[in-house]
């Protein structure tokens, strides 16, 4: 019975679906006027196994991941590159889908973009001064009225009064409260900007959230995820608005997956102690980034460091290695696995515990090299084939293991090791011990190591 932490309650609640047999989900996507980075490798990836799991449980799931292509920062960066906003945008959109392509994340089933949505977002304000939770300034500016929501507060657990005791004098007199937060922008000089029923202008970021999730999910729909950074304000604001416009619940259960940090700090471009998706990929192969984001449960801190790295590129170079040369079992049915399926499922249904999955995929993996030893194949083929199950609810096994083994090898360089290999067991026939020596130690400066098993001998990259 899959149990899901519940930011809003603060504690584990049992899932139960809105409607019987499907699922709503919304998580707040990419702001994109730059490339992304390992902190939003994690949402992409951590929500990605939800719904991933969550199918593989039966589940029809609506993902819906949003695009935020208007803000200040999109406008900052396009002035500073001189080109315009859409070309911006519309290059980092595609940049995020390579990226989140290359980690094998599934796309969304729908993923709605800010400057598209106009017409809900304008719609959804008006019937928030209609019903009396925001309030058209003098300046053109729409702000929503934090003191006519009872609820603010209750997903972040912040009270209001506190909130307002530790503000700072409102430098904008336009606000009545300094709490109140924008709806609606009334437009400056050479930004972009739309009609609206208060001027030319564009939307604040808060709303853009509840008005797509709305839009596509309906008012009240069942997971909401995000970067713990987001639980305060933004997702407390979509709150407020969301139920202040429609007059229910929006979300039963609200995600929020930890920070990624190095040196105890967050991974964070403001804070310029980050790294791009790209660039780690230079150095480490896509599944091993995920890897290395899974090994960690998706509330807790993920410290990223080459020794993270590394490990990861080990553990899968020992999955691969017991994948090689056994051909899985194609009609596995994890599900009906009572050892090791049961508690995968248990490790799953706690609130999505990749770590202990990842646990229980490494005994199934030491009892396929078990298998291996002692040559039964059936046994074998029927563990590989529950390993990749395993393996495609998390995204990984999803390459050959001859491909990852032996990385991105251009044939040349196939050819040549190749070549060497045969030199090396020809020279051991020949018990020629000093040519076969020198040809492994020119193998291992090439970065490849050699298993001689069974008379045969495989080779993988470093």
């Amino acid at each position: 019975m899959l149990q899901i932490h519940n930011s809003l309650s603060k504690q584990k609640e049992v899932f139960t679906p809105i409607e019987p047999g499907k699922v709503k989900l919304y998580v707040c996507g990419m702001t994109v006027y730059d490339l992304c980075h390992v902190g939003h490798a994690r949402v992409m990836v951590v929500f990605d196994v939800v719904t991933r799991y969550l199918r593989a449980s039966g589940y029809d799931v609506t993902y819906i991941r949003n695009i935020t292509d208007i803000d200040d920062k999109i406008i900052a960066r396009a002035n500073e590159n001189g080109e315009s906003i859409q070309s911006l945008t519309e290059r980092f959109i595609d940049e995020m889908n390579q990226d989140a392509d290359a980690l094998g994340v599934i796309r969304p089933t729908l993923e709605p973009k800010a400057t598209e949505s106009m017409a809900e977002i304008i719609a959804m304000i008006e019937t928030l001064i209609e019903k009396g939770f925001a309030y058209a300034a003098d300046n053109g500016d729409v702000y929503y009225d934090v003191s006519e929501f009872d609820g603010y507060g209750k997903l972040s657990g912040r009270n209001i009064d506190e909130l307002r005791a530790g503000e700072r004098v409102a430098v904008n007199e336009a606000k009545k409260d300094p709490l109140d937060f924008v709806l609606w922008k009334a437009a400056k000089p050479e930004e972009p900007a739309w009609a609206s029923p208060w001027g030319q202008g564009r939307p604040g970021w808060h709303i853009e959230c509840s008005a797509m999730s709305s839009t596509c999910l309906g008012a009240h729909f069942d997971i909401h995820g995000g970067g713990q950074d987001l639980q305060f304000p933004h997702h407390e604001n979509e709150i407020a608005q969301s139920e202040g416009a429609h007059g229910c619940q929006s979300v039963n259960y609200w995600m929020h997956n930890g920070f990624v940090r190095i040196d105890d700090e967050k991974m964070s471009k403001s804070l310029g102690n980050f790294f791009t998706v790209r660039e780690v990929l230079k150095k480490y192969s896509p599944e091993v980034v995920r890897y290395f984001i899974l090994t960690s449960h998706y509330r807790s801190p993920l410290n990223y460091s080459d020794e993270s790295l590394e490990q990861a590129k080990s553990a899968l170079t020992r999955y691969y290695t017991a994948l090689r040369d056994i051909e899985p079992q194609a009609d596995v049915n994890w599900q009906e696995d009572k050892e090791f399926g049961t508690r995968f499922a248990e490790a799953m249904d706690d609130d999505f515990n990749t770590a202990l999955a990842l646990s229980v995929m490494a005994d199934v993996r030491q009892s396929l090299n078990k298998a291996s030893e002692n040559n039964d194949a059936k046994q074998a083929q029927y563990l590989a084939g529950l390993l990749v199950s395993f393996g495609t609810i998390l995204g990984l096994f999803q390459q050959s293991a001859e491909r990852f083994l032996l990385g991105s090898n251009d044939e040349d360089e196939v050819t040549k090791i190749e070549s060497l290999i045969k030199q090396r067991n020809t020279a051991r026939a020949e018990k020629d011990w000093a040519k076969a020596d020198q040809v492994r130690e020119e193998l291992t400066a090439m970065g490849i190591v050699l298993e001689d098993n069974a008379g045969k001998t495989s080779w993988r990259k470093t």
